[in-house]
């Protein structure tokens, strides 16, 4: 395991870190699917900026998860990649 997965498999071991965890875990999995989405579009966030019209910096704060993202702006996103925006609750 790597030391990242070492470190948080003990940090899960605590209560309160796991229930913060659990609570980006949404957060987390938008930002992945942006990505995987966008790389198997095999798009830089320039190429994504451009077909979208959103500026790449904000692109880039969206994936390093420093900003959250409106779905209007998922749905610009979406379209830029050719794709549409499948929001489920499971």
């Amino acid at each position: 395991m790597s030391d990242f997965r070492d470190h948080l498999k003990r940090s899960l071991e605590d209560a309160e870190f796991a229930a913060e965890w659990e609570k980006i875990q949404p957060e987390i999995q938008v930002v992945r699917a942006l990505i995987n989405a966008r790389i198997s579009e095999n798009m830089t966030q320039k190429d994504l900026a451009e077909k979208s019209g959103i500026r790449q910096s904000n692109i880039s704060r969206i994936e390093s998860g420093v900003c959250s993202p409106t779905i209007s702006t998922l749905q610009q996103l979406a379209s830029g990649m050719g794709k549409k925006l499948k929001i489920e609750f499971v």
